[in-house]
């Protein structure tokens, strides 16, 4: 995983939970790192699975409330440092579109190294859906990011994740539709 990602993890760790509660998952949790990520690096996702698992420990929130959260958090944060991406998008809709085919492909200039989900999209009547893949646990990660993405386009949406597969953590299907 990028490194942004782990940056951005720390960030909104310590303005929600304290710097203390910060520095003590780096130590409990043992992370290769040492909690040293450079926005560029890349680095593996189990030491998010496991900053994750010790903030969940330490504060009693869920590992997907956490997630949920970050991913909510991430939107915001990745939409302002890449305006490319939500740029000349009139809704949410054509943003989730454009994901593999554009933003993806801009991404990937940015980050050659970068291995990222896939999504395919489709409308069945009023209901978008959107199937979600990923080598990693992070269907959560994904619903708080579209959660962010529903705000930042006036969020009157509704929102259903079912899982995909046996593996609903990696594999996700999410229905999204105007309230």
């Amino acid at each position: 995983m990028k490194g942004i990602v782990f940056r951005e993890f720390g960030e909104l760790v310590t303005a929600r939970f304290g710097e203390a509660t910060w520095d003590a998952l780096i130590t409990e949790s043992k992370v290769p790192s040492g909690g040293a990520y450079t926005a560029v690096g890349t680095y593996p996702h189990e030491e998010a699975v496991a900053l994750l698992t010790a903030l969940s420990r330490k504060t009693g929130v869920s590992p997907d409330d956490l997630l949920k959260a970050f991913g909510e958090h991430l939107f915001g944060v990745l939409s302002q440092r890449f305006p490319f991406a939500v740029a000349g998008h009139a809704d949410i809709f054509t943003f989730l579109e454009s994901l593999d085919g554009v933003v993806h492909v801009e991404v990937r200039k940015l980050y050659p190294d970068a291995e990222l989900p896939s999504f395919v999209t489709r409308w069945q009547g009023d209901v978008f859906v959107l199937e979600y893949r990923s080598q990693r646990p992070f269907a959560s990660l994904a619903d708080g990011l579209l959660r962010g993405a529903m705000s930042h386009w006036g969020g009157r949406y509704e929102l259903a994740r079912h899982p995909l597969g046996r593996d609903g953590a990696r594999e996700a299907i999410f229905e999204l539709r105007r309230s």
